[in-house]
């Protein structure tokens, strides 16, 4: 608790790994990602049993399954959390060419589960979604091309980063996937604008972002009955959104009572994209804002001891990855309350799925590696030198 009121301390030379780890790892970083895995189960145990007796299995089969990926999930994160920055940097490479393969292959061997996109690859007892081990490994690998490039005599990076990221929405929106599609593009804007790109050029990116979602609107039946939806006035209470909207302001300030929400009953993804609706509607506004505060904690915890990185790889990575983690949630919950159109993304460490699970134990404890504080000049000291 002392550390994470006054700070952790810088690691020395020889220190044993835990220890040295507890001492500089984000404490409160750590605490809410636990917070939030525990409310994912809490909302697991009122969502699932209902699609559970649908799908005639046991009442708690999905937070069964649940416990074990998101304890895989944790434990993940915290080995990847103790990992040194330049061996996360090697480890994001080869699982990014991993991802990428699969992401490749996905239209050949992939299925859609009947929803209309081919995002998973089958294997009976489980399924794996490429996209959500792609994200965290593109992010570190466009870090690296990017710092790379900021050296003297460096390779090209940026344009490389960017050649990447356009194959890489290309192959998403074949799925089609239009949701991780913009994330990963977000995430690489957000780096790119980090690691000094003119404006012009990202108002010029950003047109042709505007261009794309046109011409997905035009040439895709799935991309274009989403937007439709979400921009007719009036919501279809027999649709999901529709159930959504209702358990939302069916809930209140406290909610209707623990068991007591009925949209579990009607939304076939209660447990996935739309958990924050159980939330809302059967604990009440108390506990979305609570949802919404361990998120903002992530994020902006990250941020602040990014800014004292002196590593430029480090600080793209970190900023990368923790504007993924917080717009990919405020991404789900935004679709629950109709800001933003339907995009089947769950919502981290909260909604159930072995992929998104894992996949964001890898990403947080790639965002803890690099947040971890570590014997180096910070970058007032820079600034404070070339003064002098």
């Amino acid at each position: 608790m002392t550390e994470m009121v006054h700070g952790t301390v810088p690691a020395q030379a020889g220190d044993p790994v835990l220890p040295k780890w507890w001492r500089t790892v984000d404490k409160w970083t750590l605490s809410a990602i636990l917070m939030l895995f525990g409310i994912g189960l809490l909302l697991g145990l009122a969502a699932s049993p209902p699609l559970a007796a649908r799908n005639g299995l046991a009442s708690f089969h999905y937070v069964e399954r649940q416990i074990f990926f998101g304890g895989l999930a944790i434990l993940t994160m915290l080995v990847v959390s103790m990992l040194s920055p330049n061996l996360v940097r090697r480890l994001a490479v080869l699982g990014f060419i991993a991802a990428f393969i699969s992401l490749i292959l996905l239209p050949f061997f992939g299925t859609d589960f009947g929803k209309g996109a081919v995002r998973w690859y089958s294997f009976g007892f489980a399924s794996v979604q490429p996209s959500e081990f792609l994200k965290p490994a593109f992010v570190v690998l466009a870090a690296w091309l990017m710092a790379a490039s900021q050296e003297v005599g460096g390779p090209p990076g940026k344009m490389a980063s960017f050649v990447l990221v356009c194959i890489i929405v290309g192959l998403l929106a074949i799925q089609p996937d239009f949701g991780q599609a913009a994330l990963t593009m977000f995430a690489w804007g957000v780096m790119y604008f980090v690691a000094g790109a003119p404006i012009l050029l990202l108002v010029v990116i950003a047109a042709g972002v505007v261009s794309f979602g046109l011409l997905a609107y035009n040439s895709s039946e799935h991309f274009a009955r989403r937007i439709d939806g979400f921009l007719n006035p009036e919501v279809d209470p027999r649709t999901q959104l529709g159930y959504a909207t209702n358990a939302i302001q069916e809930g209140g300030f406290f909610g209707v009572g623990v068991g007591e929400g009925q949209v579990k009953w009607s939304l076939p993804d209660a447990h996935t994209d739309f958990i924050i609706a159980v939330a809302a509607e059967e604990y009440g506004l108390i506990l979305v804002l609570l949802v919404l505060a361990l998120y903002g904690t992530v994020v902006m915890r990250s941020l602040f001891r990014l800014m004292r990185e002196r590593d430029p790889f480090i600080r793209l990575a970190g900023t990368g990855l923790a504007c993924m983690f917080g717009v990919q949630a405020m991404i789900n919950m935004g679709v629950a309350v109709r800001l933003l159109p339907a995009k089947g993304m769950t919502l981290p460490f909260v909604s159930y799925g072995g992929s998104s699970l894992i996949a964001g134990g890898i990403a947080v404890g790639m965002l803890l590696a690099f947040t971890r504080k570590r014997p180096q000049g910070e970058m007032a000291d820079i600034f404070q030198r070339r003064g002098h």
